[in-house]
């Protein structure tokens, strides 16, 4: 879907709050591994990540409202750092 569709404000909603969703599971994973750091907690925080990332993607084609997509994108972009300063 694509915007501009004619994309109805519930279903915009919902694909942002997947993207929010997919945002707190990879906190939640982070926090985690701050505590309890091993290779099998690495490997689910990249998969998460990803997961966020395409979550992400799929808000931005459907919704038009830039400012909950800033939002979650900075929430992302800081995840993506800690995980950067957590493995270095």
């Amino acid at each position: 879907m694509k915007k501009g569709n004619n994309i109805s404000s519930l279903q915009d909603q919902n694909q942002l709050a997947q993207a929010q969703q997919s945002i707190l599971h990879l906190q939640r994973a982070m926090n985690q591994a701050q505590s309890h750091m091993n290779e099998e907690i690495l490997e689910q925080i990249k998969h998460t990540m990803d997961r966020a990332e395409r979550s992400l993607v799929q808000a931005e084609n459907v919704t038009d409202d830039q400012n909950a997509l800033n939002l979650v994108r900075q929430e992302l972009v800081q995840q993506q750092q800690a995980f950067h300063d957590l493995t270095q």
